[in-house]
């Protein structure tokens, strides 16, 4: 499954639209999580379990979102982009979305 930001795939030719895909999650924070983002919010540096977090929720909504994609027949992905929101207090979510296509 080809993904990219751009409107066409490069060296392909779109033959197909399918419309419009998407996939999301949404993550809680988890307690060890919060102290350590804490410390650092103190001291300063990355808040490496929210940015592990964070890409282990991107994964899972590209995932989601090649799953609608392939159930359509597509196999590319254009001008994919993506969203994040406060959904609770301690929760995020991650949402992707693109245009589904078949290239050749």
């Amino acid at each position: 499954m080809f993904i990219t930001n751009t409107e066409t795939v490069p060296g392909k030719q779109i033959i197909d639209c399918y419309g419009v895909v998407s996939g999301s999650t949404v993550r809680a924070k988890h307690v060890g999580r919060d102290i350590m983002a804490g410390i650092k919010n103190v001291f300063g540096g990355e808040l490496r379990g929210y940015t592990e977090l964070l890409n282990e929720s991107r994964d899972e909504a590209i995932s989601r979102m090649k799953a609608q994609a392939s159930e359509m027949g597509a196999n590319a992905i254009v001008n994919v982009r993506f969203s994040t929101s406060s959904v609770a207090a301690g929760a995020a979510e991650i949402y992707v979305y693109g245009t589904a296509v078949r290239v050749e």
